[in-house]
């Protein structure tokens, strides 16, 4: 089985440092931009992606210079009066004017007093000692701050419902090796196409799903991991990867057809369904529940990422992970920080229960300097990542002694 990446993996050395180290919204917007421009007539700009091109696919100032000799034509269809006559002449109804139809009134103003009211209520059924987190949220519709809990409740609903049978390695012909080396294979290939975070955790979790229900020979397990990934990016990129890009990647250890024969056998083995949560949307939640700094946050997406390849952390749910990585990054940066009830109320773990996930992340962060897969560790030494991957923090005594633990 072929895993290795073609050509220089390096893409990201003059990336800029986002407001949390790679959580890029901006590509988001300028696609949604350049899919209304598309559909208003706006002469496409991008032009043809050859393979491993830049795949960022953003074209701002072509989609702006396109965008500006776009002119508003007046309508030449049917106007209001000629509309009500044929309605008239066609169905014989007797309309009234537009004129002597009375206007409907405007609504009152809203009071904000009683949104405030409600809010403040809400303060007051927390637990004591615990902080409303969401309480000057409420004029940013994007914040859903009124249903923000209900959403993450049924996030932990959903999380349980998919969850990932801890014995499925049992039925493959496959070892825990080969996942991880196809795991750290894909780590470098989600560097290299430059993707969202978010796809590549659930690539990761496609896998694993896929995995659970579905014997897969040694032969097709890179088809199922790049199938993966490409279904991932579909999901959650406005322009994901072409199928030819992962041809490439391969180094055409398959064809097109049957990437696109696995993406098909996948889809129906999952029932479509890709809606589990992913462990960096609670991770947001709990480092704003923690009002942690980038450098807490972003130890926190290095520790969640070092349990990627590892087999011994599928048992657990994204929100357990996600939650024992800020635990475990805030206390070897601070070692005086409290896992306060405020963090276990927004969590819904306390720092007893997360002590055992702890454990293993930190013996999993003892050996990454030595282990044979170096991917993770890679992409965190650079300067997006704040260079946390060298960390001094990560040998503390903090981490020996609970590494000790785990052993």
């Amino acid at each position: 089985m072929s895993l290795r990446v073609r050509g220089n993996t390096n893409l990201l050395g003059n990336a800029k440092l986002g407001l949390l180290n790679g959580e890029n919204v901006d590509s988001r917007i300028m696609g949604k931009m350049a899919t209304r421009a598309s559909s208003k007539g706006v002469k496409s700009t991008l032009g043809t992606r050859g393979a491993l091109d830049n795949i960022s696919n953003v074209a701002r100032n072509n989609l702006q210079a396109g965008a500006k000799k776009e002119l508003v034509k007046p309508k030449r269809g049917m106007t209001k009066s000629k509309a009500t006559s044929s309605l008239q002449s066609v169905m014989g109804l007797n309309v009234e004017p537009m004129e002597q139809v009375k206007p409907p009134q405007s609504p009152e103003p809203m009071d904000m007093s009683d949104i405030n009211t409600a809010l403040e209520a809400f303060s007051q059924n927390l637990l004591e000692g615990v902080e409303d987190i969401d309480k000057n949220d409420f004029d940013n519709p994007q914040l859903c701050s009124e249903f923000v809990n209900d959403i993450y409740h049924y996030m932990r609903k959903l999380e349980r419902e998919f969850k990932v049978r801890t014995d499925y390695m049992t039925i493959q012909e496959i070892t825990e090796r080969m996942r991880n080396i196809l795991i750290d294979w894909l780590v470098q290939v989600h560097l290299r196409f430059n993707l969202l975070q978010e796809t590549l955790f659930l690539t990761i979790q496609i896998l694993d799903r896929y995995l659970e229900v579905q014997p897969v020979s040694k032969s097709k397990l890179q088809l199922v991991g790049v199938t993966s990934m490409l279904i991932a990016a579909k999901y959650e990129e406005m322009y994901p990867p072409e199928i030819g890009d992962f041809v490439y990647i391969t180094d055409n250890a398959y064809t097109k057809a049957q990437i696109r024969s696995m993406e098909c056998h996948i889809l129906r083995r999952l029932d479509f369904s890709l809606g589990k949560p992913l462990c960096i949307h609670f991770l947001r939640r709990n480092s704003k529940a923690g009002g942690v700094d980038s450098h807490k946050h972003t130890m926190s997406k290095y520790l969640m990422e070092l349990t990627l390849p590892e087999y011994a952390f599928v048992p657990y749910d994204p929100s357990e992970i996600a939650a024992a990585a800020l635990c475990l990054s805030s206390q070897m940066i601070e070692p005086d920080t409290e896992w306060n009830s405020t963090l276990v109320h927004y969590s819904a773990y306390s720092e007893d229960h997360l002590m055992p996930i702890m454990q293993k992340m930190a013996l999993v962060i003892k050996n990454a300097p030595t282990s044979k897969f170096q991917a993770v560790r890679k992409k965190y030494s650079s300067a997006k990542f704040r260079n946390v991957s060298t960390s001094p923090e990560l040998r503390s005594s903090i981490v020996m002694e609970l590494a000790e633990q785990a052993c």
